[in-house]
């Protein structure tokens, strides 16, 4: 669905609370509330939300691990191995 469908001013956001809460049982896109014309917050369902911030974190841990190999902070796979299995 697209984002420009999901733009809602506050005094929707205000009188249709409820609603809002149940609408994202079957519909768990974002909603933008927008404030003097402008988009001011983004209302959202736990679970999605939950998800996105689980992405963020994976897409932080793969740039670390980008950033470590660029700078060689790396060690081969079988001596990586050796020192989990030591670890073990």
């Amino acid at each position: 669905m697209s984002l420009a469908t999901q733009i809602r001013p506050i005094t929707y956001l205000k009188s249709n609370a409820a609603d809002i809460v149940k609408g994202f049982s079957v519909n768990p896109e974002p909603i933008i509330i927008t404030q003097n014309g402008e988009a001011r917050m983004v209302v959202m369902d736990i679970a999605e939300y939950e998800k996105q911030q689980e992405t963020i974190a994976l897409l932080k841990l793969l740039a670390l691990g980008r950033t470590e190999f660029k700078a060689g902070n790396f060690s081969e796979a079988e001596d990586f191995l050796d020192e989990m299995g030591d670890a073990a």
